[in-house]
């Protein structure tokens, strides 16, 4: 636990610290309105992703723009509505009918009012006239033909409810302040209304309020209350009272919370509201509230006649008999507008301009089905745990992972609690809250990658100071992940050296001007750098025109051999291209001899007080030296030892000889490496075999054999110095035999 405060401490502190700032939002001790905004966001969310469904038992009659064209412009006159109401109830058998409109004039369109008042005055005298007039009243009357469709059937009358004036009449309240037995209610309250005239409403069965009073800051709908309090009545919503007939129920009763904890007093006092409910003789319906009565509207589809929630069906359709009946027979119709011009669209999250009467759709399905999201009494206390748990698990996680590791866990634990809550708002109808928590996640991801960039970033700099020149960036950017690991104290580690140095470099160095040299040299060795560091290879030095490198250090390469001969082969192709170029421009030819050794070696920081270097040292070392400086002998460019053939084992070799070098008692084979085994050519496989042929007689002193495969494959490679060599040799052991206890080992006395 020291070490891990020790080295997390800090980062652990601060991010604590952004726990704490989260609970105490969370606790609504500091108010936060850029994380009350996301909430909003959150919520609208859940309601964009869900997909519509189809609801029959609710139906929409639209007064829209075919209706308008066929029945005239808006207002109608009240005889046409009279007809639609006839037509709904009479004809279709609907289950309740809902007005998302108010009648708050008399309909003077018939001109039965005109006749009325020449009949009272210039005509009172003509008995005739009265007559006739009475007799036409049923049918110029349009007030009174609405009123008499009205009577007796399911209908329910909107109005509106304002400050500013009172007009018409309000149906009978819910229940009054008198019912609440004393108790509080907390519910919106105003003081005037624009409502339906006396003669419509007194016939409807029921009135609401079709107000949209709860919009929120940002301008948007999202929730309504389902009673409102007007003098000393509370009254019910469009929504409200249109299911309550459907369903049947006569009366609307507050539900009113029971704690032991408080005493009847201060029970009315706070005025605690349970819910709402619909009752009648076997109806108990109860309808959740939230504070002054309100209610989440859950917004479902986009809204309109192709929003997918609610059949929408034309009121000219309606009204010509032409709506089909299984549409409409015992379904709740609301009749409103989505024409143009006629400014009954709301603003909502699923959409700007979504129809107000598909609003009170959404509240009677609510209501319907029982299902309302709405936030739990347990709300504050949830946020807090969830901050607090998903905070201190990142706290931890965050600060012990690496990067990519970093990103898929925070990426998990926002997946995780978005999955959660979106399942306990669609399955438990639970709006909980998200915002603090995926707020915070994201800022201790931030915290945690600034940290890492800012602190960490350091001992990154310190590994490149410190390896950066001898290795590959991608290997800086391996060991900058855990440079704890890595360090340049020395070690012994099985590792592979490689020597490479130019041939004839004296001469050359005379042949050329001071400044072409200068290129010249420099130009080789970058190119002999790019191919180490390309293949993983740590660059330790150069020394004049010869170039140091080893693979296995600092990072650890399992196949640090195989790599060692790829790039030897590919600095020989790399010096052959340079050599072309070189030629080219008249300067002396390039060629150059590689030895590469496998073995146990030495490996750090060594040198004096005045220079150091991270290098390689040990009797493998000096022996890839010595093969390097023997590949002239032979005539070819690279020379690897017996432990680089059998770790690097893809490869074909050609076995040169057994050698003793200076400064070793022990023989060692020697190998040339060709190319992949599976990539080389028949023909070079057949020579191959042909030449260790060859070898053995030469081994088992049998001359004449072994002379006549050499020629053999002088002929069909005569450039090839290494079969002139044993020509040579031969030639020589025929005049001096060698003796019976010859070991085939060629000694070198110089480096």
């Amino acid at each position: 636990m020291r070490r891990l405060l020790s080295k997390h401490g800090y980062r652990w502190a601060i991010g604590l610290i952004l726990v704490l700032l989260a609970a105490a939002q969370a606790m609504e001790i500091i108010p936060s309105p850029l994380i009350e905004r996301f909430e909003v966001i959150a919520y609208d969310m859940r309601m964009r992703i869900i997909p519509p469904k189809l609801d029959p038992r609710i139906v929409i009659v639209d007064i829209d723009e075919k209706s308008l064209n066929e029945f005239g412009r808006w207002p109608w006159s009240r005889n046409i509505t009279a007809d639609l109401v006839d037509k709904l109830t009479d004809h279709y058998k609907v289950r309740a009918v809902g007005f998302d409109i108010s009648f708050s004039e008399p309909d003077l369109s018939s001109g039965y009012t005109t006749l009325e008042n020449l009949a009272n005055r210039e005509l009172k005298d003509v008995a005739a006239v009265k007559e006739r007039l009475e007799k036409l009243k049923p049918q110029l009357d349009y007030d009174g033909r609405l009123a008499k469709a009205i009577q007796g059937q399911p209908v329910v009358l909107g109005y509106f409810l304002t400050d500013r004036q009172k007009k018409g009449v309000l149906p009978n309240p819910a229940f009054t302040v008198k019912d609440l037995d004393g108790y509080k209610l907390y519910a919106h309250s105003v003081a005037g209304y624009e409502a339906n005239i006396p003669v419509l409403q007194k016939a409807a069965r029921a009135g609401g309020f079709y107000n949209a009073t709860d919009i929120d800051s940002d301008g948007t709908l999202r929730s309504t209350p389902l009673l409102i309090q007007v003098g000393d009545g509370f009254y019910e919503s469009l929504a409200l009272a249109t299911a309550r007939v459907a369903l049947g129920a006569t009366k609307v009763k507050p539900i009113f919370l029971r704690d032991a904890i408080l005493s009847e007093q201060e029970l009315k006092e706070y005025g605690i509201l349970d819910s709402i409910r619909l009752e009648n003789d076997g109806i108990r319906k109860k309808i959740p509230v939230e504070s002054f009565l309100k209610t989440r509207i859950q917004f479902r589809g986009r809204g309109g006649p192709d929003g997918g929630a609610f059949r929408y069906v034309s009121a000219a359709d309606v009204l010509k008999g032409n709506a089909s009946t299984s549409d409409l027979s015992n379904r709740i119709v609301l009749i409103g507008t989505t024409a143009p011009g006629l400014f009954d669209l709301r603003a909502t999250p699923v959409r700007a301009d979504y129809p107000g009467v598909e609003v009170h759709a959404n509240v009677i399905k609510s209501i319907l089905d029982g299902e309302f999201k709405q936030k739990p009494d347990f709300e504050l206390g949830f946020n807090l745990v969830q901050v607090m748990l998903v905070g201190l698990i990142l706290i931890v996680a965050l600060s012990s992972l690496s990067p990519l590791y970093s990103v898929l866990f925070t990426l998990a634990t926002g997946a995780s609690v978005v999955g959660f809550n979106f399942w306990m708002y669609e399955s438990q109808n639970m709006v909980l809250p998200v915002a603090a928590v995926l707020i915070l996640i994201s800022a201790l991801f931030v915290m945690n990658i600034a940290w890492g960039y800012l602190f960490e970033y350091r001992k990154g700099r310190a590994m490149v100071n410190l390896f950066g020149e001898y290795v590959a960036p991608e290997l800086v950017a391996v060991m900058s992940e855990d440079p704890e690991s890595y360090n340049m104290e020395g070690e012994s580690r099985e590792l592979t050296v490689l020597f490479c140095d130019v041939r004839g470099f004296t001469t050359i160095s005379e042949g050329l001007q001071p400044n072409d040299l200068r290129e010249y040299i420099n130009r080789y060795l970058t190119a002999m750098s790019e191919d180490i560091r390309g293949n993983r290879g740590t660059l330790d030095k150069y020394i004049g025109d010869a170039v140091m490198a080893f693979w296995g250090a600092p990072v650890a390469l399992p196949d640090h051999a195989a790599r060692a001969v790829a790039t030897a082969l590919q600095m020989q192709a790399t010096a052959k291209k340079l050599n072309d170029d070189f030629v080219a421009r008249g300067w002396p030819p390039l060629k150059i001899g590689i030895g590469l050794n496998t073995g146990e070696m030495r490996v750090g920081d060594m040198g004096s007080k005045i220079r150091r270097a991270y290098t390689v040292m040990g009797d493998a070392v000096n022996l890839g030296s010595r093969l390097e400086g023997i590949t002239k002998e032979y005539g070819v460019g690279l020379v690897v030892g017996e432990m680089t053939k059998l770790a690097a084992s893809d490869y074909a070799y050609r076995e040169l000889d057994r050698v003793r070098v200076k400064g070793k008692n022990e023989p060692v084979p020697i190998f040339e490496p060709l190319g992949l085994a599976g990539e080389l050519p028949e023909e070079t496989h057949h020579a191959l075999e042909k030449w260790h042929q060859a070898l053995a007689l030469v081994r088992g002193q049998k001359w004449y054999a072994a002379e006549q495969l050499l020629q053999q494959l002088r002929q069909e490679d005569p450039d090839r110095k290494l079969y002139a060599l044993y020509l040579q040799r031969i030639a020589y052991y025929r005049e001096r035999p060698p003796g019976e206890n010859w070991d085939g080992v060629t000694t070198f006395e110089t480096k």
